[in-house]
């Protein structure tokens, strides 16, 4: 099964998938509203824009496993992610990205190394991962990694049409 077929819900529970986005280069993120990288969404919501008209999203996906940091309800995060960083981007159900509850999206996504070799569990909040036009998982990028540093956006411009 590829990563398009993963079935997702949005941040409101309703069901979702990704195959709506089958065509484009998808970056995928783990999201929170109080961690110390939350900074990172002024710069996801950039590469979202910068990017878009060339089929590409950025997908956030909020989790709470990374000490509490992310607490809120659906409707807190939407707020929050809306009012403090302008984020237009979509947000998925609030998710479990390891351990015995990790959603099915993230036990395909891990399977894909870091430019360090790492694979497994997610490390913290903001990891993210670069989905090709198709569904194909080609990148893996550290949580520490800003969402406009030069490797990403490279791989970005990589994968989308000319």
């Amino acid at each position: 099964m590829s990563i398009i077929d993963v079935p997702v819900k949005t941040l409101q529970g309703e069901d979702a998938s990704l195959l709506d986005h089958k065509d484009e280069a998808i970056l995928i993120v783990n999201v929170a509203s109080k961690c110390g990288l939350t900074p990172q969404y002024e710069g996801l919501e950039r590469i979202h824009e910068q990017f878009k008209d060339r089929g590409f999203t950025v997908i956030g996906v909020p989790c709470n496993q990374f000490m509490g940091q992310e607490p809120g309800t659906a409707e807190e995060i939407a707020e929050f992610c809306s009012t403090t960083y302008g984020v237009t981007f979509p947000l998925l159900e609030k998710t479990d990205v390891n351990g015995p509850n990790k959603h099915p999206l993230y036990e395909q996504l891990e399977q894909v190394a870091d430019k360090d070799g790492h694979t497994g569990d997610i490390r913290w909040n903001f990891e993210k991962f670069l989905v090709a036009p198709g569904g194909e998982v080609v990148a893996r990028f550290a949580p520490q990694v800003d969402p406009e540093a030069p490797e990403i956006v490279e791989a970005i411009e990589g994968v989308l049409p000319k």
